[in-house]
């Protein structure tokens, strides 16, 4: 995997065709709180404050997301040092579910709560995980020094107040817990110029960036989580970067396999990403964001074009002896 200040190697000759990985996935979403919009199916439970859809293509997108992310992490569902027996296990903003089942299956000592806005979740899940409908963005409800291992994943554009969201999760990890959070950037990049100013990739980073400002949830969430976590009294910070190809690209077999799977995750994403944003937020019409989304379609089957984006983990620890935030100690 390449670190996030060294170049991607370019394959020489790569096919120009869409490149998709062996297989895909399709997981069935049993939501039971809708509403519709523009052709996409959205939360009901406060509505309005999330802006991707819940539907079966969004979950599709999520799970391709999941196998991604793992494959980034050799296969790892986390990088933190939590141990071998986390007793309770909290994982924020769950989506399908998948990443909380399979915690559950490694650690079948652990108890597993996966948390969301939406109730997309399989019902045939391991004993020790269950799931829960909430808004983490709203004050936390759990038990103070309750969970042994926060984790957090794409939360990006979500949360309007980080300094409260990381101070419930303190609050709520017992001393010496730990805390993970991973993020990916919204706009893609390039090593050798292939993203130029005007390219398909710069107005959609650009656009991106203002729609979730405008909602007042920004989507740089990738860069701030390590000094967020670091202002809210967490130790041992600690923050991988990682580059991931957009396209199977690269000439390096893995990141060729990773960039794969990244193209798929963003020609499933980039409506799910878009539609609410663009029409809601920034007024256009649907009929503009289907000829953007097409256009982005284009740029991603370009395999002259070197684009990545940066996928961040940032974990962190409670101090041991720690009190929650807002207490004091005894003089």
């Amino acid at each position: 995997m390449a670190a996030s200040g060294a170049e991607i190697p370019i394959d020489a000759e790569p096919r120009s065709e869409f490149q998709r990985p062996d297989s895909t996935i399709s997981i069935r979403s049993s939501v039971t709180n809708y509403r519709h919009e523009n052709g996409r199916r959205y939360h009901a439970y406060q509505e309005g404050e999330y802006w991707g859809p819940n539907d079966e293509g969004a979950s599709d997108h999520l799970n391709i997301g999941h196998r991604l992310y793992t494959l980034v992490l050799d296969g790892d569902l986390f990088l933190a040092p939590i141990g071998t027996t986390p007793k309770r296990v909290l994982d924020v903003g769950t989506g399908t579910g998948i990443w909380a089942i399979d915690f559950a299956d490694q650690f079948e000592d652990s108890e597993v709560i996966g948390v969301d806005l939406s109730p997309i979740q399989p019902t045939n899940v391991p004993f020790n995980v269950r799931f829960e409908i909430d808004d983490m963005a709203q004050e936390w409800t759990y038990p103070k020094s309750h969970f042994s291992f926060v984790h957090i994943r794409g939360l990006y554009g979500c949360i309007r107040d980080w300094p409260a969201f990381y101070k419930d999760a303190y609050d709520v990890l017992e001393p010496g817990g730990w805390i993970e959070q991973a993020e990916i950037s919204v706009a893609p990049l390039s090593d050798d110029g292939s993203v130029t100013e005007d390219h398909i990739f710069t107005r959609w980073g650009s656009l991106s960036l203002e729609a979730g400002e405008r909602f007042g949830k920004s989507l740089t969430i990738h860069q701030e989580a390590k000094g967020h976590l670091r202002d809210a009294g967490f130790e041992e910070v600690t923050e991988k970067v990682y580059k991931l190809p957009i396209g199977g690209w690269s000439n390096d077999p893995r990141l060729k396999e990773i960039g794969k799977w990244n193209q798929l995750y963003w020609e499933y994403g980039i409506e799910a990403w878009s539609l609410a944003l663009m029409t809601r937020v920034l007024g256009w019409s649907y009929n503009e964001v289907q000829v953007y989304l097409a256009q982005m379609r284009k740029g991603l089957k370009d395999c002259g074009t070197h684009a990545y984006h940066t996928f961040t983990v940032v974990y962190a620890r409670k101090p041991q002896g720690a009190l929650d935030s807002g207490s004091s100690q005894d003089v």
